[in-house]
Formats: structure tokens, C-alpha cells, sequence
């Protein structure tokens, strides 16, 4: 008894240990292969690993259908850990790729930037953005006339930044959220500038105008709106960045072809003939038929562990008058339902069954009745081509 528990055990946990298993892909810079040319595992999670190029510190890879666009795309990143000089990345792609499908992977490399490369994208963005202040505000003797609306300059200012930044990718994933309410509320501070009785000379140097020179004054406050700019730039930038070395595309890649199964319930099922609590009228018997999957398991889980089924009952029931049971169509009674898998193997099924009583070798009335019962369903492989 103990050692037919034990291989019992074994049986049940085997799903569990191969599934465990997760498969690895190999992905090559210098050939631009992945898998080694075979397809790509379809409907499982799996890993992708590489060899890295020295200095390299973080890997991206998006990986979206072959006719979709590069927005559909699932990234997955890998990163070096701290202080660590890594030879090999290893990412984990969570979300199965659908069988005999063609799919496109982009690899992103990141190196490290240094001193001198990160002070010339300061400058870049700092250049950038005191050109564009300065370029949409127009200092008249009436006041200071914006080109742009203050939304619009909100809008572009970021624009601005994270154009500069595009080939660039913080260490700790941090983007750059945008310039603060402190420059909105200057910017307002310069759109609402009105200048009265000023003697314009915006030439003039001398520094005994300062006071009254109004064309210094809104001078002086674009000033410190283009230096509050760059001070909020520096406060993002104040870490060295991750700059984009080498990108690495696979296009229309192919998954690999999964067979064809057919799902077969086999079970025992409870037919409610009438009565109440304490007068139940039913009948039960073993079934066994087939089913037909609303979804795919590995990409959504509700539907994929419901289906419609349909089969027949093994033996013919009687109800409570002792009358038999059978069905109009091969002479027993015969189901249609609703599955759903509770656990690895076994579902929870309800649905109606059609039946009919023999009177005088004769089928008469035909009737629907509900029932509830449990299988366990295998999957029969049909040997079809995908």
C-alpha cells in the first residue's frame, strides 16, 4: 500500500519538475544569432542569455510580433549589479510568444558614460534650452510677448531634455519627469511681465541704469528662468547616465510549431430529475466526451482553463418512478456544458443532458435536465501538422 502511495506521489509531482525546467536561448552580438538558428520556444517563459562586450552594464531587449509595431512590445532588461564585472547577462522573458509565430527582438547595449561624456550632454541640454527661452520671448517696451503659450512651452522645455537624453538611460530606471511648478510658475512670472515708462537702450552696459532700465529688469527675470531650467536639468543629470552603444535587431523570427491536442474528459455526473431537499429525484452515471478550450492556458488564464464540452453518458439512468432514462440519440443520455479546470487535471462540469424514455422500443419524452459532476481530462495528441 505505502509503495503504490509513493509511485502515486511520484506521478503527480512529474508535471510539476518538468515544467520547473526553464528552457535557455543563446543570443550572439557577433553573428547576430539567436537559438542557434533554431525557432524560439512558443507558449512557455523562457531565458535568453549572451556573452557580453566589455564595459557593457545594462542589456534591453523588446521582442513584439513580426507585422506589429515596435509600441506592442514587451521589454525585458537586464542590468550589471552594483560594483560587479559581469562576462555574461541573463534575462528572463515572462510572457510566452504564441506558436507559429514570426516575431522581431531588438537588442539594446548600454556602456557607462564618463566625466567628459556626461558634461557634453550638460551642455547640449543647457545650450538647448536656453536658446529655445530665449528665442520665444520678445522684450518690447510694452512688456515681454511669449511666441508660445505657457502649456506649450511646459511641453516643449521637456521635449527638449528628453530629446537630448533619447540615447541615454538612468542607472536606477528614473526618467526624467519633467520640469517642476517652480519654472511653471516663472514662466507665468514672465508671461504676465508688463514694462511702463521705460526708455529702452538694450545695448547699454552701464550698470547706473540697472535700476531703471526696465528692458534689464525682464532680462534678468528670462535669465533666471533659463538658469532654474538648467539647474533642474542638473539635478536629474547629477549621476553619470548609460548611454546606448549598440542595437541589435532580429526581424520576422519564427516560434516553434506546437501539436495539436484533443482534450478527453472522463468522469461521473449527478442528473437532477426533480424534487426538493429532502425528496431529491436524480440519477448518475460515469461520461466521457471531449472539449474545446475557450482560451490558451499560457495567455489568459480564466478562459483558458474553461471550455465547452460535449460527450456522452456511459449507462442509462432511472428516476425516482423507476422509470429508465436514456437518450434519443444512441440510446443513452448525452451532454453539453461547461468545464473548468480546478486543478492540474481535474474539472468541475455543469451543463444539460438530453434524454428521453423508451416506451415500447419507442423514444418518448424528450427532456432537458442539469447536471453537475467532475473529470479528469487528458489531452490525446492527434498527430496534425499546426
Amino acid at each position: 500500500m505505502m509503495k503504490n502511495l509513493l509511485i502515486l506521489c511520484l506521478i503527480l509531482t512529474l508535471p510539476l519538475q518538468v515544467i520547473g525546467q526553464i528552457k535557455s536561448v543563446t543570443f550572439s552580438p557577433e553573428k547576430n544569432q539567436i537559438n542557434s538558428g533554431l525557432p524560439l520556444p512558443s507558449e512557455e517563459r523562457f531565458l535568453i542569455d549572451g556573452v557580453l562586450p566589455p564595459g557593457i552594464r545594462r542589456v534591453e531587449v523588446k521582442i513584439y510580433k513580426a507585422n506589429k509595431k515596435i509600441t506592442t512590445a514587451e521589454s525585458y532588461i537586464w542590468k550589471a549589479a552594483y560594483l560587479s564585472i559581469p562576462s555574461a547577462f541573463e534575462i528572463y522573458v515572462a510572457y510566452p510568444l504564441r506558436s507559429n509565430e514570426n516575431y522581431t527582438l531588438k537588442f539594446f547595449y548600454y556602456n557607462a558614460t564618463d566625466t567628459t561624456e556626461m558634461s557634453a550632454v550638460k551642455d547640449a541640454i543647457h545650450t538647448n534650452l536656453e536658446t529655445y527661452l530665449n528665442a520665444n520671448f520678445e522684450v518690447n517696451k510694452k512688456g515681454v510677448k511669449a511666441l508660445v503659450s505657457q502649456k506649450a512651452m511646459m511641453v516643449q522645455l521637456n521635449e527638449i531634455v528628453n530629446q537630448g537624453l533619447s540615447n541615454y538611460t538612468h542607472q536606477l530606471d528614473q526618467s526624467f519627469n519633467g520640469f517642476s511648478d517652480v519654472v511653471k510658475q516663472k514662466i507665468e512670472q514672465v508671461h504676465g511681465l508688463k514694462l511702463k515708462n521705460a526708455k529702452f537702450n538694450l545695448l547699454k552696459k552701464d550698470d547706473s541704469t540697472k535700476g531703471t532700465d526696465n528692458a534689464y529688469y525682464a532680462n534678468q527675470i528670462l535669465a533666471q528662468l533659463v538658469a532654474l531650467t538648467k539647474a533642474e536639468t542638473d539635478q536629474y543629470l547629477r549621476s553619470n547616465l548609460l548611454m546606448l552603444v549598440d542595437v541589435r535587431e532580429i526581424d520576422n523570427y519564427p516560434t516553434q510549431k506546437k501539436p495539436y491536442y484533443l482534450p478527453i474528459n472522463i468522469g461521473y455526473a449527478g442528473t437532477y430529475f426533480g424534487g426538493g431537499f429532502n425528496d431529491l429525484d436524480y440519477g448518475t452515471s460515469a461520461f466521457a466526451g471531449i472539449s474545446v478550450p475557450l482560451g490558451n492556458k499560457n495567455f489568459t488564464k480564466i478562459l483558458g482553463n474553461a471550455s465547452i464540452s460535449t460527450g456522452v453518458f456511459f449507462s442509462n439512468m432511472t428516476d425516482g418512478n423507476q422509470t429508465e432514462i436514456s437518450g434519443p440519440l444512441i440510446g443513452r443520455p448525452t451532454y453539453i456544458g461547461l468545464g473548468y479546470s480546478i486543478f492540474r487535471i481535474m474539472r468541475f462540469n455543469a451543463g444539460a443532458v438530453l434524454t428521453s424514455s423508451n416506451v415500447n422500443s419507442n423514444f418518448e419524452d424528450v427532456t432537458v435536465y442539469p447536471f453537475i459532476g467532475f473529470s479528469a481530462e487528458f489531452n490525446i495528441w492527434l498527430g496534425l501538422k499546426p
